[in-house]
């Protein structure tokens, strides 16, 4: 027995003091990720203690019934239901695909070879390919090993229009017989897009656009629709052609919670003292503030349609840095694109969403934003910073004060995705008259 006992122990684990000061370093290492603090930024304006914290902006936004503005892209991108549903006949002419066939047509006489005559690498034709797809059911546009990606289905149905010689290439290199499609801007997972411009190039010249048309179609029915294919000039670039890109994000108002002061002597009233709100009615709930802000004070669960119409056209007609407003980029890097972006339109306006379950349809804010160039999360990161500062009550040129700030935690985290839809991209110098919201 005395035997069997001191066996037991010599088989116990002997835990030294370096191995208990490692427990004890592990221990006072996973405490202190369970108790991470995050800092946030030290706003200086009067309005600090009326903004809301990272957390509580995420909240705010992501607390919305998002399933209806899911479903509205959804039946947009299946030809079921269409922007004039949101804007009336205002909308009919945002979309300027003929415009964008003159411009390619005019570069098809390049450095004094003919369309007649073409050989050798003026052989290759390339089309022009609009597409609309649903956000919802892909990881997003750019193909990725594992994730069902809009580029990968594109690309997977084009492999059929491949020239020998590029199929004999990627059967030597033990790739799977796919083409390559080119897109006018890459979208995040669950951003939808109603007009996609992409193109595709082969040296073959039996190709027909309507048999491109057919096999993208097929892929994925009711998820992804080719709005139109036609063979354009080899100079033509999707991306970098374009002039400008057309944004639309749609955020759901909760009926009861949040009001929208529609009139401008409502609008000064929110504005006459910043922080505080119209009336006691706007106020759902009171959130206690972190330690370095106000103790006790009581933040606004509502904001002002009309007000981040105002911040948002500040905006328009300047060339700035977004970087502040971007998310996965370099803040200041050296090499790569600039973070300077030109708005030619920045507005936003209420309107009703068509719903089965309503009526007359649920209240949704719009916001429209057309610009040269978008960053990562640029848009998203816009409508929620001008959300969180139009329900602070900031002055008019606060989104311009914070593109002077020190770090990216000065702006709202990300609107989420739902919300957002690529409406078109433009070809030709932006009209004014050429927009969804006036």
């Amino acid at each position: 027995m005395l035997k069997t006992s001191l066996q037991t122990l010599k088989s116990l684990p002997i835990t030294t003091k370096q191995q208990t000061r490692r427990f004890t370093k592990n221990s006072v290492v996973m405490e202190a990720q369970n108790d991470k603090v995050y800092v946030q930024y030290n706003h200086t304006d009067s309005c600090k203690f009326s903004r809301w914290t990272a957390r509580e902006s995420f909240e705010f936004m992501h607390a919305r019934p998002w399933q209806e503005v899911v479903d509205f892209y959804s039946k947009s991108v299946n030809g079921k239901l269409s922007l004039l549903e949101l804007f009336g006949t205002q909308a009919h002419d945002v979309h300027c695909d003929d415009k964008i066939e003159e411009v390619s047509n005019e570069t098809g006489l390049l450095e004094g070879v003919s369309n007649v005559d073409k050989s050798g690498r003026w052989a290759r034709v390339t089309f022009k390919i609009v597409l609309s797809y649903h956000g919802g059911s892909f990881d997003g546009w750019q193909k990725q090993p594992g994730l069902n990606t809009v580029q990968g289905l594109v690309e997977k149905s084009l492999g059929r229009f491949v020239d020998e010689k590029k199929a004999q290439q990627l059967k030597e290199n033990c790739k799977p017989l796919e083409g390559c499609a080119s897109v006018a801007g890459r979208t995040d997972k669950g951003v939808s897009a109603l007009q996609q411009v992409c193109s595709f190039y082969t040296w073959r010249k039996d190709v027909k656009p309507r048999e491109i048309e057919d096999a993208i179609n097929d892929v994925a029915p009711g998820k992804v629709r080719v709005e139109s294919i036609s063979e354009v000039s080899r100079a033509f670039h999707p991306n970098f052609s374009a002039k400008w890109r057309r944004y639309l994000y749609i955020f759901p108002l909760n009926e009861g919670g949040i009001e929208n002061f529609s009139s401008h002597e409502n609008c000064e009233k929110q504005r006459n003292e910043c922080g505080e709100l119209a009336s006691e009615e706007n106020v759902e709930n009171s959130i206690i503030s972190d330690e370095d802000e106000l103790k006790g004070a009581k933040k606004p669960r509502s904001f002002s349609v009309c007000r981040v119409n105002q911040l948002l056209q500040q905006l328009e007609g300047k060339l700035l840095s977004y970087k502040m407003f971007a998310r996965d980029t370099k803040a200041s890097r050296n090499v790569g694109p600039p973070t300077e972006c030109f708005l030619y339109h920045a507005r936003a306006t209420e309107t009703r969403l068509p719903s089965p379950d309503h009526e007359k349809g649920i209240r949704v804010m719009c916001v429209e934003l057309v610009a040269n160039r978008f960053l990562r999360k640029m848009v998203r990161v816009l409508v929620a910073t001008s959300v969180r500062e139009a329900a602070a009550g900031a002055q008019e040129d606060a989104l311009l004060k914070l593109m002077d700030a020190t770090c990216r935690r000065a702006t709202a985290p990300p609107a989420p995705p739902d919300g957002l839809c690529l409406v078109d991209v433009g070809y030709t110098e932006f009209d004014p008259r050429n927009c969804l919201i006036p």
